[in-house]
């Protein structure tokens, strides 16, 4: 049993928790994910580590309530335990001077692109960040993403904050517009933005990664579940990945193969609010 050492709630369903796990803690390396249950006959679902303290033996992770285990997961608070958080799982993302890099994160792909942007920096390179969300108030990180970046841009759908528009089209302004050198690009987030971006990085044959969060169950290459089509090959997100050079990355395969279980997820949380609304 793992003990939730810190639960902090963003709003919109976002929430962000300190979990005691040495092990992982110990080991984490920038890109790399958990799998956990909430209960022992729970769903394993894979969370992106947002951060790690080795000292106190914690990891950090950032969870939106979109399904009945995520649900389930928000009614637990600090001192609450999970059954299962297994890791650290995944190839590291790759960390060296490149020279100047691109961090892009839209959304929750913020918490996975935190560490990567601070170990970049850490090892010499220049680096910008560009995040992005639907408004000012689901904006996340913006202190951690600012510390860990020589430059931080920020884009939101309404224009409530930052510039007006897509993180794409801030990336096309420096790169278009002001003749920026960008070494190199990571994007995480929504799979149309990753998509866009790489589109766009293709053009101008900038070295782009995306980090892939398909389906997923046992987090070992077992299921297959997590399979993606990846330079006309099959790779298996959770030990091929989940970093994956863009370019090569088919995300129409990977869009349908999201969509699989949409109505079955869908009659498993609306069954689950019933029996929780009939508990309350």
């Amino acid at each position: 049993m793992y003990e939730i050492i810190e639960k902090k709630n963003l709003g919109e369903g976002m929430n962000v928790y300190k979990i005691n796990v040495p092990d992982v803690a110990a080991k984490a390396r920038p890109g790399q994910f958990v799998v956990l249950r909430v209960h022992e006959k729970g769903e394993r679902i894979p969370i992106t580590i947002a951060g790690n303290d080795e000292i106190n033996g914690s990891i950090t992770i950032l969870v939106q309530t979109v399904g009945k285990t995520t649900h389930l997961l928000s009614e637990l608070s600090a001192g609450n335990k999970l059954a299962d958080v297994v890791g650290p799982l995944g190839i590291p993302s790759e960390i060296d001077n490149f020279g100047t890099v691109i961090c892009m994160g839209g959304g929750f792909g913020i918490a996975a692109l935190h560490p990567i942007a601070k170990a970049l920096k850490e090892h010499g390179n220049h680096i910008i960040s560009i995040i992005g969300a639907r408004r000012k108030d689901l904006l996340l990180m913006e202190s951690e993403m600012k510390e860990a970046s020589s430059e931080l841009l920020v884009a939101t759908d309404d224009g409530s904050y930052g510039a007006k528009g897509f993180v794409t089209d801030v990336l096309k302004k420096l790169v278009v517009d002001n003749k920026r050198i960008i070494n190199r690009v990571i994007a995480i987030g929504p799979v149309p933005m990753m998509k866009a971006v790489s589109d766009f990085t293709k053009s101008y044959n900038i070295k782009t990664i995306v980090s892939l969060n398909p389906i997923m169950i046992d987090g070992s290459g077992m299921c297959g579940a997590c399979r993606v089509l990846v330079g006309g090959k099959t790779k298996f997100a959770c030990v091929d990945g989940p970093d994956f050079d863009a370019h090569e990355v088919d995300f129409e395969n990977l869009v349908n193969r999201q969509r699989f279980y949409k109505e079955e997820e869908k009659a498993a949380y609306e069954c689950h609010m019933k029996q929780h609304h009939s508990n309350m």
